[in-house]
C-alpha cells in the first residue's frame, strides 16, 4: 500500500485555500470571485473555509496579510543588492518594472480591494497596512539618504509608484514603471540639492 501523500494532500486547508484565494482574487476581484469558486480550487469542503477563517472577509484579509508579507520579503531581498539609500529609493521602481512585466501582472492588489471594500471593512485596514509599510519604506530610505524633506519626497514617490502600478494596468503600458523611475529619480536629485 502506498502511504505517500501528493504535495497538495501535504498543504494544509489553511494553505490550499490562501492559494487558491490568491490566484483567484488577483485575477479577478474580491467580490465577484465567490465562495464556491475558491473552495473548488482549493479542494476542501466548504466547512474548512469557515472553520479555519470564519467568512469570505477574513479569508480576503488574509489573503492580502499574505501578499503583504510576499511584497516585503520580495523588496527588501531585493533592496539588498543595492548600496545605498539613495540607490534603495529608486531599486523600488526597478523592482516594481520586474514585477509589472509579469504576464499575470494585475495591477497592485491592495488599491484594487481598498476600492471595493467598504470603508469600516477589515479589508480596507489590510489595505492601509500595506500601504503604510511602503509609505514608510521610502520614507526611511529619504531619511537615511539625508532628504531634507524625507515625507514629502515619500509622498511624491507613492504617488508615482500608485500611478505606474495603475497605468502598467489599465492602460497595458510597459513602460510605466521605467517612466517612473525616470521621475522618482528626478525628484531624488532636487531633493538632495536643496540642502
Amino acid at each position: 500500500m502506498n502511504t505517500t501523500r501528493s504535495p497538495e494532500a501535504r498543504r494544509s486547508a489553511r494553505q490550499r485555500l490562501l492559494d487558491a484565494a490568491d490566484e483567484l482574487f488577483y485575477e479577478g476581484s474580491i467580490h465577484t470571485v465567490g465562495i464556491d469558486r475558491v473552495i473548488e480550487r482549493a479542494g476542501v469542503a466548504k466547512a474548512s473555509l469557515y472553520d479555519t477563517f470564519g467568512s469570505k472577509e477574513a479569508l480576503i484579509q488574509a489573503y492580502l496579510l499574505a501578499r503583504h508579507e510576499a511584497r516585503k520579503l520580495r523588496i527588501a531581498d531585493r533592496l539588498a543588492d543595492y548600496p545605498g539609500p539613495r540607490e534603495r529609493l529608486l531599486g523600488v521602481f526597478d523592482i516594481m518594472r520586474e514585477t509589472a512585466s509579469s504576464p499575470r501582472f494585475r495591477g497592485c492588489p491592495f488599491s484594487r480591494a481598498a476600492a471595493e471594500a467598504a470603508p469600516s471593512a477589515g479589508i480596507r485596514e489590510a489595505c492601509d497596512t500595506a500601504r503604510r509599510w511602503l509609505r514608510d519604506l521610502f520614507t526611511s530610505l529619504a531619511r537615511e539618504a539625508g532628504a531634507s524633506d524625507p515625507e514629502a519626497l515619500a509622498c511624491q514617490l507613492m504617488l508615482l509608484y500608485d500611478g505606474a502600478s495603475v497605468s502598467a494596468h489599465v492602460d497595458d503600458n510597459a513602460s510605466a514603471a521605467a517612466a517612473a523611475r525616470a521621475t522618482a529619480e528626478q525628484l531624488v536629485e532636487q531633493a538632495f540639492a536643496v540642502r
